[in-house]
């Protein structure tokens, strides 16, 4: 069987690993994207694993923006490694036997008094991108909130690319680590702000045309218990030499872009996005990246009769 098409995959740890450093991505952020924790990122990339799920195969490698294949064992099989594996496991059969009595039991006793419903978060949250971010560029990012009665204050954690910068927040950030590329507010009881507004920079460096994530959670405390879950809404961004306000890529911030454009600046405020640039660029009908200065400029067509005249 092609072992892509298999339900478990065999990772080369020494790829994953080597893949991840030439990128400048830490285990953190690979393991929040794949949704497991840094230390089984760190088995995964010492061989410690024999196989992992197909779908944690296909998730690592799109953290590690690789194919999966990229990223697999070619050497030796999975089902080699792993019969090895299980031979270095097996456990005598009594000790075995015992565990499942006593797992038996456990399972009886539960029966008998379930746990009680997992909490719920009374907190909804959704993050909103744009669709472009150009290398050495600043661009916003919003994060709505909903939140129930009852809610005894939060903690909300955001993770960008590694690289970029968090230049600016409303309300300010309770912490900020630039380098590891998290952010963090703790909300007090009743005193949630609607709406989180923050200004990234983009890494001068990022790669043109890949797709770079967002991913966060919410730690709420209702009636004393936490219970963190992820954000919802956008999580990619694509590197390209298009103004955020552009969302369509088309090079023209039209009439349509500039009023959802306005509503944007309306929702930040507190934060200091370039109005009079964008009116500016929409006044222009067009706009160009200057890369030297790694901003955007207003740019006028030339009129068509412009143009016939310089053909003549």
């Amino acid at each position: 069987m092609d072992p892509i098409s298999r339900p478990t995959v065999c990772l080369d740890g020494n790829a994953v690993r080597r893949i991840r450093e030439e990128k400048k991505l830490t285990q953190l952020y690979v393991a929040k994207v794949v949704g497991v924790t840094t230390d089984t990122i760190s088995r995964w990339e010492n061989n410690r694993y024999p196989s992992v799920k197909r779908e944690n195969g296909d998730r690592l490698a799109e953290a590690l923006e690789v194919s999966l294949e990229a990223i697999l064992q070619q050497e030796i099989s999975c089902d080699e490694r792993a019969a090895g594996r299980s031979r270095k496991r097996h456990l005598p059969l009594a000790f075995a036997l015992l565990c499942l009595g006593i797992a038996a039991i456990i399972f009886s006793f539960r029966s008998f008094f379930p746990s009680p419903p997992a909490p719920q978060v009374g907190v909804h949250v959704e993050r909103v991108l744009p669709h472009f971010a150009a290398p050495g560029s600043v661009i916003p990012v919003r994060v709505r909130l909903e939140v129930e009665e009852g809610v005894k204050g939060f903690i909300l954690r955001e993770h960008f690319p590694a690289g970029w910068k968090l230049i600016e927040a409303n309300p300010p950030a309770s912490s900020v680590d630039n380098e590891e590329g998290m952010v963090r507010w703790i909300i007090r009881p009743g005193r949630s702000p609607g709406i989180i507004s923050y200004l990234i920079r983009v890494g001068p460096g990022a790669e043109t045309g890949a797709i770079r994530k967002f991913f966060g959670d919410v730690v709420a405390n209702p009636d004393g218990r936490n219970a963190p879950v992820p954000i919802s809404g956008e999580t990619g961004i694509r590197t390209a030499a298009y103004l955020w306000a552009d969302q369509n890529g088309d090079g023209v911030v039209d009439d349509s872009e500039m009023l959802q454009a306005s509503d944007t600046m309306d929702e930040m405020k507190g934060v200091h996005l370039d109005w009079n640039l964008l009116e500016e660029i929409w006044d222009a009908g067009s706009y160009r990246w200057d890369e030297s200065r790694q901003r955007f400029l207003p740019f006028r067509p030339p009129s068509e009769e412009a143009v016939a005249t310089k053909a003549e």
